[in-house]
C-alpha cells in the first residue's frame, strides 16, 4: 500500500510540471501596409516554437530591392525569454481581454496574443495598449520577428548578394546593440554559418563572431 501511495504521489507532483511544459503561447501580427503583412510566433516553455510570415501584397520598390523570403520554421529562443512571456501572458488584463487602449495613436499593426495551458484559454488584441507588461510584451515580439525575418534575409544574401552582406551585418549589429532586435540566438545557424566562411568579407565575419559571443541560449 505505502509503495502504491508512493507512486501516486510522485504522480502528482510530476503533473504540475507537465501541465506547464504543455502550455502553449501564440502571438499573431497583421498590418497589410508593411512586409511580411503577416506573422505568427509560437511558442512553448522551453524555448522551441515556429515562425511563419507571408509577404501579402505591399507594391514592390522601385528599384526593386531583395526581400527575404516567406518563413516557415522552428526556432528557438532563450528559456528566459520564454518564461518571460509566459508569465505576462498569464497577466489578468490579458485573461479578460482588456489589451487595446482605444486611444488614437498610430496603426503599428494587431497583436493578438493567446495563451492555452492548464488554467485555461485566453487571448487579446490590440493595436496599442496602456498596460506596461502588455505593450512591452508586443514590442519584444515584434523585435524578435525582425530577428527571424532578418536571419531569413542574411541567408538570402549569403546565396545571392555575398556583398550586400556587408551592409546588412552593419544594421543586425547596429539594432541588436539598441534592442530592435533581440533573441539573436534565434539565427545561431546563418550567424555560425557566416562567421566560418572565409567566401564573405572578414567584417562580416568578425561581426558574425561577436554576434554569436553575444547570443543568450
Amino acid at each position: 500500500m505505502r509503495a502504491g501511495f508512493a507512486v501516486l504521489a510522485v504522480a502528482a507532483l510530476a503533473l504540475p510540471g507537465s501541465g506547464q511544459q504543455n502550455a502553449v503561447f501564440q502571438a499573431d501580427f497583421s498590418n497589410p501596409s508593411v512586409v511580411p503583412s503577416h506573422w505568427t510566433l509560437t511558442l512553448h516553455p522551453d524555448g522551441g516554437g515556429h515562425f511563419h510570415s507571408e509577404r501579402g501584397n505591399v507594391p514592390l520598390q522601385d528599384p526593386p530591392t531583395l526581400e527575404a523570403p516567406d518563413v516557415d520554421r522552428d526556432i528557438q529562443v532563450s528559456g528566459q525569454f520564454a518564461a518571460s512571456v509566459f508569465q505576462k501572458v498569464r497577466d489578468h488584463d490579458i485573461r479578460d481581454g482588456q489589451c487595446e487602449s482605444r486611444m488614437k495613436v498610430a496603426f503599428q499593426g494587431w497583436k493578438t496574443v493567446s495563451y492555452s495551458g492548464p488554467e485555461g484559454h485566453w487571448s487579446c488584441q490590440f493595436n496599442y495598449s496602456r498596460n506596461k507588461d502588455v505593450q512591452s510584451l508586443g514590442d519584444s515580439l515584434m523585435a524578435v520577428s525582425g530577428t527571424i525575418l532578418e536571419g531569413a534575409r542574411l541567408e538570402m544574401l549569403l546565396q545571392h548578394d555575398r556583398l550586400g552582406l556587408d551592409k546588412e551585418m552593419e544594421y543586425v549589429s547596429d539594432a541588436a546593440g539598441d534592442g530592435r532586435l533581440i533573441q539573436i540566438c534565434a539565427i545561431r545557424g546563418i550567424l555560425e554559418r557566416l562567421a566560418d566562411d572565409s567566401g564573405v568579407l572578414d567584417r562580416v565575419r568578425k561581426r558574425a563572431r561577436t554576434l554569436l559571443a553575444k547570443s543568450v541560449d
